[in-house]
């Protein structure tokens, strides 16, 4: 149906004070929202029965489609580990919509999410923004690219020097971004369109500030590189992981730097972990780091998403904060902000009921829209989230 409301809801709209109310939506957007909102007559009504609504949620650091859980080497096209830069390759070339960990997105309560290519090379390649139904990646697509994925540490010094080739050290990782962008200042300035390269053609975009530079980093030290290279070179600078990040949290605040915290539910398997804590996200909150939280699916299960915010909040979080971590501070890293995150009239209809506060683990989501289009229903009786079909279905 097209034009439908929802009634009798506890609504949580992030960007306002919660309320018992109704919310209208008409063809996929939210119209109109409130306390006391009247509806048309022949409107269809939905009785939430005190249910809570909230915007979907976001996960802006995962690897949904590219490297599903269980399939190892066979399946994941996570890692174009040939060379060093990988800037002109997409994410969206190796994106399996039909990957289950889609499905377990909307059984908790993720309407759209942030595919990056992984942390292999100093410069990883082209992230997209999806929701997380849909019948193939092109109709799912928000933003593409979002961002370019880029990493420090351990991982590309790892891989690249387990082949004796560059980077083997983190001054071999900063020496291949730092270069690759010199080459791109040079390519942008040539201005020579019979020269076409899609390398720096995508750094350039970083460049002219279109799409943001993510930076998978976690220790302090390399968190520091991070905004180093970034006033180096005068592009917006997205932190992922920033598990140390709160060390020099007030730096990082005062460039105005947002963090993408998590996963928070790992164990601190390898050095660059050894300052992971679930009191983190709080700590670069209180400095005043604009913080998401993220799984970095299928690293944590992105069903969980929520709880690591619920155990964020045990750990001294606000309640409030933790919501926009996985709503509208996502959606701004995104540069989606003015279409999701959070229920205001005009925005899209992605929405999510609930059986309670989903920051209590006893909650769950029982109903999804994606575009006013409702994609999952919790069937009570057989204990299981029931997923529409992404395939069209012949009339």
């Amino acid at each position: 149906m097209s034009t439908f409301a929802i009634a009798n809801a506890f609504i949580v709209p992030i960007t306002g004070e919660k309320f018992t109310g109704t919310l209208l939506v008409k063809d996929g957007l939210i119209a109109a929202l409130g306390p006391d909102l009247q509806v048309p007559g022949d409107t269809p009504v939905f009785d939430a029965e005190g249910a809570w609504l909230l915007p979907g949620f976001i996960d802006a650091h995962v690897h949904l489609g590219m490297h599903p859980e269980g399939e190892h080497e066979a399946g994941s096209d996570v890692n174009e580990m040939t060379d060093p830069n990988m800037a002109a390759v997409r994410a969206i070339d190796a994106i399996d919509p039909f990957d289950p960990g889609f499905d377990d997105a909307l059984a908790g309560g993720v309407t759209t999410v942030n595919v990056n290519p992984g942390s292999g090379n100093p410069i990883g390649g082209q992230t997209v923004a999806i929701h997380t139904h849909g019948r193939y990646v092109d109709e799912m697509v928000l933003r593409a690219p979002s961002g370019i994925k880029s990493a420090l540490g351990e991982n590309p010094k790892r891989v690249h020097g387990a082949k004796d080739k560059t980077p083997s050290t983190r001054l071999g990782n900063a020496m291949v971004i730092r270069q690759a962008f010199i080459e791109a200042q040079n390519y942008l300035a040539a201005n020579d369109p019979a020269k076409r390269d899609a390398k720096l053609e995508a750094l350039g975009m970083v460049l002219r500030r279109e799409i943001p530079w993510r930076q998978h980093c976690h220790r302090a030290d390399d968190v520091a590189t991070a905004l180093r290279l970034a006033a180096e070179f005068g592009y917006d600078l997205v932190l992922d992981h920033g598990t140390e990040a709160h060390v020099i949290a007030d730096v990082v605040a005062g460039r105005k730097v947002p963090v993408l915290i998590g996963p928070l539910f790992t164990t601190k398997s390898k050095v660059e972990l050894r300052g992971r804590s679930l009191a983190n996200p709080r700590r670069l909150a209180e400095a005043g780091v604009e913080i998401s939280i993220i799984t970095d699916h299928p690293v944590v299960p992105i069903n969980f998403l929520i709880h690591q915010c619920t155990l964020a909040v045990k750990e001294g979080l606000d309640a409030d904060t933790a919501l926009r971590a996985v709503t509208l501070n996502p959606a701004k890293v995104l540069g989606l902000a003015g279409k999701l995150g959070s229920l205001e009239a005009g925005k899209d209809a992605d929405l999510v009921l609930w059986s309670g506060d989903p920051l209590d683990v006893m909650s769950r989501a029982v109903r999804v829209w994606i575009g006013g289009k409702q994609v999952m229903e919790y069937d009570a009786a057989t204990r299981t989230p029931v997923v529409a079909s992404r395939k069209v279905v012949p009339e």
